[in-house]
């Protein structure tokens, strides 16, 4: 809170520096000012600290004051100082958003105690707001597909040109790297009216495919006493997201194929058919032409899906994308929890970057949430990656803190240089190295 500050407003000069020496006292900043109109002057936008005013000012009153800020930033903690005859005003106004009231006389400690709370909210609040701005600064796909690698500035431009193609989608990523969220950035960007219908293959029994996939009809089979609506049509002129697609079965999958060539369903107990338009987002962590040689998957579904395939890299061939992509969780796990978001230091970074994430991105937003939190990260032992020779982890190491940096100060090399404590020279040359330059 030394950061914060306290504006006092009271006439009476000796009133006055007894509240601003009794805050000085312990250790919080204040000001004193003898009426409303020059106390304004040291109010701007995202004023850091509160107000404390008497009610009764020559000029506009507390009340008044207090109504003009409020409206301008609601959050900003006023607290109002009482004479005995306005206690039925102050209530009133605490109603109107007041944070407090303080009904004279009263001691030091009083008046101490309701500003050290009063601060402390207007501390959260300005960083629950910071965090906010800070959200809000990721545009466009680049704060859903986040990453400055190579890799990812190509999903984002393969993304980009298939969004709005009625193809179908194949998706391959390892468990945790963020199949489902690629999925729903294919959904928005395409254009399509209908809603997004996630499904995951591997948690859906092969008796309840048909009613679940098709729907069915009262009466259909015993205990289907009313119609139901199948996740293909609910999906109409929408996305149906099949998760995990490697588990289906056989069976299914020949129902499943049949519906893609034909685009028409059936629900159980009708002999209607029903047009369906949908595309098919698929998502798989196995190597399905691989299972397609091995009987495992049926191929005529495969090179059916397979007309566009995207493949989402694991975090630890991007390692240079995890300090922004930790340093976004953090903030983001700040804001939910309306917790101060920690200095990511060096020393967490270096760490992060040499664990190996068999959990991908969804661990390392764990462990944003932990760190957050102030829980105990990964131990040390985990952190070190025998995959990794000494010479790649440096290299990882230096390309991520470049590249982090390089994006905190907008690309400025110079600046980048002064922060990294490295010769502009010698930066340029690693920004060659590691093809960190904008495209």
């Amino acid at each position: 809170m030394s950061n914060l500050q306290v504006l006092v407003i009271e006439d009476d000069q000796d009133v006055q520096l007894g509240y601003v020496q009794a805050l000085g006292l312990d250790g919080i900043q204040a000001q004193g000012f003898d009426s409303v109109e020059k106390a304004r002057r040291s109010i701007g936008r995202d004023f850091a600290g509160i107000i404390v005013s008497d009610i009764r000012l020559p000029g506009m009153d507390g009340l008044a004051f207090m109504q003009e800020l409020l409206a301008d930033d609601p959050d900003l903690p006023v607290i109002l100082i009482t004479g005995h005859g306005d206690i039925a005003m102050a209530v009133q106004a605490m109603r109107d958003g007041a944070y407090d009231f303080i009904q004279k006389p009263f001691l030091p400690q009083v008046l101490v105690s309701v500003v050290q709370r009063a601060l402390e909210k207007r501390r959260l609040a300005l960083e629950v707001r910071q965090l906010r701005k800070q959200l809000a600064a990721y545009g466009g796909l680049e704060s859903r597909l986040i990453g400055n690698s190579n890799v990812m500035a190509e999903l984002r431009r393969l993304v980009q040109g298939v969004a709005a193609t009625p193809t179908d989608v194949l998706i391959n990523g390892e468990t945790g790297a963020g199949k489902e969220l690629l999925a729903r950035c294919l959904h928005d960007l395409s254009g399509r009216t209908g809603p997004f219908v996630a499904l995951n293959c591997g948690g859906l029994p092969e008796t309840l495919f048909d009613s679940e996939m098709f729907g069915h009809e009262a009466g259909a089979f015993s205990g289907a006493s009313k119609q139901r609506i199948g996740k293909i049509e609910y999906a109409q002129h929408g996305t149906l997201f099949l998760d995990e697609i490697e588990s289906m079965s056989m069976p299914m999958q020949i129902k499943l194929l049949r519906v893609l060539q034909e685009r028409v369903i059936e629900r159980l107990g009708s002999n209607r058919l029903i047009p369906v338009d949908f595309r098919v987002i698929a998502a798989t962590k196995a190597d399905l032409s691989k299972l397609a040689e091995e009987d495992k998957f049926r191929a005529d579904l495969y090179f059916r899906l397979n007309v566009v395939t995207l493949d989402l890299p694991p975090l630890r061939a991007r390692r240079e994308d995890i300090p922004l992509l930790f340093d976004y969780f953090v903030t983001q796990s700040a804001l939910r929890m309306s917790r101060p978001a920690p200095a990511i230091t060096p020393e967490v970074v270096r760490d992060l970057m040499a664990y190996h994430w068999p959990g991908n991105v969804r661990e390392l937003r764990n462990q944003a949430d932990r760190f957050v939190l102030d829980l105990k990260m990964l131990p040390g032992s985990a952190m070190a990656d025998t995959q990794l020779t000494l010479h790649a982890a440096v290299e990882s190491f230096e390309k991520g803190m470049i590249a982090e940096e390089l994006r905190k100060q907008g690309g400025n090399v110079s600046k980048t240089a002064e922060v990294l404590k490295i010769a502009k020279t010698t930066l340029f040359d690693k920004i060659r190295k590691y093809d960190l330059e904008e495209k």
